[in-house]
């Protein structure tokens, strides 16, 4: 069979089709790697599209299931379980908070509540997500405009802003957050100047990102619709917080305790609770996030197998790859994002256990406190990385959970694409861009307190909470807001790793610019 190749576009008596079967490309290219999971794609759908086709082939057909299952099933009844009992918990709570309307207030001031949160907290929250949802799009609309100083502009705004909140928190004498924050950005500065080299290579990845974005809309739609979401969400979580702190505060001068239905108040009822909800906040946003995630990773890998095939692009990919994660999918997205909320709610746990030991000036629990978020911080990475990739290949070829982590894995390091991820600084300094929304989220939060000063806060102790839960909430929504650009670049990895010949004649002018900037490429994927 002669096969010939001009202007990206295949020509001959038999072009390929794309995706190609996971068997095949594996035995061409790395002989060593036998992949177990996946079913072969496409092997339906026609090799040449006619002129008289009315209507392109679904992303169903494109990217087929040979035999389609709910894949970690039990997850997903383990995510509604979680669902109803945090709609459970506040449908009580936020009653029991409209009975005490005028009690805890309705506004900034002129709440009657001096010993929890009330009506100020929510205002505080609302605020505190309409600017972290403004500087998420900002920060996004951003990397559109100025894509090839993006990374620049990250890197320096994360360290100027961490000193500068450092250096604010100093003046105020608010020590425990001055300390967390300087040491935040000194970090940062060290990750920036470190990076400076490998810059040029993720800028190019980023640029190309960044043209499939403007390529097909429906990415920034999803990505769009996903953050009014998980804003919506987060306005919910943070009334339902509230109203959970009014309904369950054991204080004699509560007017909720055994006034409305949901139990009696105590202490260990109100952190038992608050466990509770803090868990499912982390659960519910972590599922809505990779679903959006696994949505996009479908329009990147169409554009990737199928935009210069003889086939083309398949009808409405978004829609398809949101209809698979919605269905065969959602139970491997659930298991894993469960995984990360594990580790999440236990890194909260031990940061306020940490600043419980330190006002009892318990130095060794202090230390030893320390070195369990060490190994926690390197775990949820860890999780997060397979994850990332992982959802990838459940996007493309609906496989449950731990066999596509299992061979994404084993995909990328026989291809040896981890090395060329490693050199790739996108996510990094998306992270980095993420606490800057985080900073200013939690720095607002800290002066609405401080100049609103709500009775509840007469002696400072609602600072940490309310300010750490104002950092994660604006760290969330950056995150989800920055998913097409962390999805694409994850993506377009795991789909050079599948098939690197695609890349290489499909896309040769952006093939050719790689190897410039790393040369060892050739020899990692084709090997």
């Amino acid at each position: 069979m002669s096969l010939e190749y001009s202007q990206g576009q295949y020509t001959g008596n038999q072009p390929p089709t794309y995706p190609p079967h996971p068997e095949a490309m594996m035995t061409q290219s790395a002989p060593s790697y036998q992949p177990q999971v996946p079913p072969p794609p496409n092997e339906s759908t026609k090799p040449y599209r006619n002129k008289e086709d009315e209507q392109k082939a679904t992303f169903e057909q494109q990217f087929k299931i040979e035999r389609p299952r709910w894949n970690d099933l039990w997850a997903v009844f383990l995510l509604v379980a979680v669902l109803g009992g945090f709609m459970v918990v506040s449908g009580i709570s936020i009653h029991a908070y409209a009975t005490a309307n005028s009690f805890v207030g309705e506004g900034i001031y002129g709440s009657g509540e001096n010993f929890s949160l009330n009506t100020n907290t929510v205002i505080l929250f609302v605020f505190v997500i309409v600017i972290a949802l403004a500087f998420s799009v900002g920060y996004f609309m951003l990397a559109r405009a100025f894509t090839k100083q993006f990374l620049w502009i990250t890197g320096i705004i994360n360290i100027v802003l961490g000193l500068a909140t450092a250096i604010y928190y100093f003046s105020e004498h608010y020590y425990s957050a001055a300390i967390v924050f300087l040491l935040f950005a000194l970090f940062g500065a060290f990750c920036f100047f470190s990076w400076i080299g490998r810059i040029p290579f993720a800028t190019l990845i980023l640029q190309t990102i960044m043209d499939v974005t403007r390529q097909y809309p429906s990415i920034l739609m999803v990505s769009l619709i996903g953050s009014l979401v998980v804003s919506a969400f987060a306005s919910w979580f943070a009334v339902t917080l509230v109203a959970v702190y009014v309904k369950y505060n054991p204080t004699a001068d509560s007017q909720t305790c055994g006034t409305t239905a949901g139990g009696n108040c105590s202490h260990a009822t109100l952190i038992g609770l608050l466990i509770f909800i803090t868990f499912c906040g982390y659960y519910i946003s972590e599922v809505i996030k990779n679903i959006i995630h696994t949505t996009i990773s479908g329009v990147y890998g169409s554009w990737y197998f199928c935009s210069r095939s003889t086939q083309g692009m398949p009808q409405w990919p978004a829609f398809g790859a949101f209809k698979r994660s919605m269905t065969y999918s959602l139970g491997s997205i659930s298991f894993g994002s469960l995984l990360v909320s594990i580790i999440q709610l236990l890194q909260q746990l031990a940061a306020l256990a940490e600043r419980l030991a330190r006002q009892d000036n318990n130095w060794m629990a202090v230390c030893l406190i320390f070195i369990i978020r060490c190994f926690l911080m390197v775990l949820n990475w860890a999780v997060r990385f397979f994850n990332h990739y992982a959802y990838c290949y459940i996007a493309l070829y609906g496989s449950a959970y731990i066999p596509a982590a299992k061979e994404t894995w084993k995909l990328i390091k026989d291809r040896g694409i981890d090395a060329l991820i490693n050199d790739c600084l996108i996510d990094p300094f998306l992270n980095l861009g993420s606490i800057f929304v985080a900073y200013v989220t939690a720095l607002f939060a800290y002066l609405y307190l401080r100049y609103t000063n709500p009775p509840y806060n007469s002696s400072g102790n609602y600072y940490a909470p309310v300010v750490g839960y104002s950092f994660v909430i604006g760290l969330q929504i950056c995150n989800i807001a920055t998913v097409p650009i962390k999805s694409g670049t994850a993506t377009f990895f795991t789909a050079m790793a599948r098939d690197p010949d695609v890349l290489r004649m499909s896309y040769p002018e952006l093939y050719n610019r790689i190897v410039g900037l790393y040369p060892k490429v050739q020899e990692r994927i084709h090997s």
